[in-house]
């Protein structure tokens, strides 16, 4: 299986690894398995592997500190094969670098078909030139945005109140602020955030999204419910509004 992409799946029951690796080992895919962080960091140095399948609750380390910690270090493609299925676990699932988050029970087939799209993606940001500038960079956008009564500070990667408290923000809440303050009166569709905020990925939690926005206007609109800075643009997506109050 010289060519077959090379799957590994970490996970301590030992039941679902057999046959998950049996399914995939019979779909074509080079697959081997770990019952946890150690036996994982052990496969992948004597061979690497273009994707992992992780649990979330294993003894000792975790699966949410493993992603984090591969992510670091490398572009290997990551999907999170949990039990936790609620929408918080899945928005920190991707938040940490996973590119997937399925909740288990899951369909083999469905697995499959995840999987493949993962090493889809995976394969074409390593097959995609370097691009080369050929025209002027676009005007650089001022580090600190006006943002209806907070300041978003770009470099400092802070949101600041109207009283001049800092307010707080998670990674992928101050990736969506960005992506809205580098592109101001521009709709933005959920698959454009998602992009532009978790750029490895997270075609099937778009809701995340909107999750995130509604804490993000919390923060930051007059009445929340009556967004003026963060417009919903009905069936297109949302745009911010520099001038909003």
């Amino acid at each position: 299986m010289a060519d077959a992409p090379a799957i590994i799946i970490c996970d301590d029951d030992a039941d679902l690894r057999d046959s998950v690796a049996e399914y995939l080992t019979d779909q074509g895919l080079d697959v081997r398995s770990a019952e946890g962080s150690a036996a994982l960091r052990g496969l992948l140095a004597e061979r690497g592997a273009d994707l992992v399948v992780l649990d979330i609750a294993m003894p000792g380390e975790d699966g949410l500190s493993i992603a984090r910690a591969l992510r670091a270090q490398s572009d290997i493609g990551i999907v999170i094969l949990s039990a936790a299925g609620g929408v918080l676990d899945r928005v920190v699932g991707l938040e940490v670098g996973a590119d997937d988050y399925i909740a288990k029970p899951v369909e083999l087939r469905e697995l499959l078909a995840r999987l493949r799209a993962v090493l889809r993606r995976r394969r074409a940001r390593l097959a995609a030139p370097t691009p080369t500038r050929t025209a002027p960079p676009e005007a650089p956008v001022s580090h600190r945005i006006r943002m209806g009564r907070a300041w978003l500070d770009l470099e400092a990667r802070r949101l600041t109140g109207a009283a001049g408290q800092e307010v707080p923000l998670g990674p992928f809440e101050f990736a969506l602020l960005r992506a809205f303050a580098e592109r101001p009166g521009r709709v933005l569709t959920r698959d454009a955030l998602l992009e532009l905020a978790h750029p490895r990925g997270a075609d099937h939690f778009d809701r995340s999204i909107d999750v995130r926005i509604a804490r993000i206007r919390r923060k930051l609109e007059a009445v929340p419910g009556r967004p003026a800075i963060i417009r919903t643009i009905r069936g297109a997506g949302y745009v911010f509004d520099p001038a909003g109050e």
